[in-house]
């Protein structure tokens, strides 16, 4: 049986784990209005001065770590990128 999503609760709509998930379009623009995640680069980085909405899952966005981010109709597929390796 396939889980009903709820569209007003987009925090529990995750997918993955915490190095490649997707999570839908609508908590993405929320995490760019706010400020919690800023481009750098062909990346985006986590700000810790601004406030991280609530996730189901907990430490999905590290300080210090960088995404990939690729959209995808509804959903927004995360990765997050090693340090030591060159981005694509």
């Amino acid at each position: 049986m396939a889980r009903r999503r709820d569209p007003n609760k987009p925090f529990l709509d995750i997918h993955g784990d915490r190095g490649a998930f997707s999570i839908p379009r609508r908590k993405w623009r929320e995490l760019l209005f706010v400020g919690a995640l800023v481009p750098d680069g062909e990346a985006y980085v986590r700000d810790p001065s601004r406030p991280l909405p609530v996730f189901r899952v907990p430490d999905l966005f590290p300080v210090g770590a960088r995404f990939r981010v690729r959209e995808e109709g509804e959903h927004v597929h995360i990765e997050r990128i090693d340090s030591s390796s060159p981005e694509k």
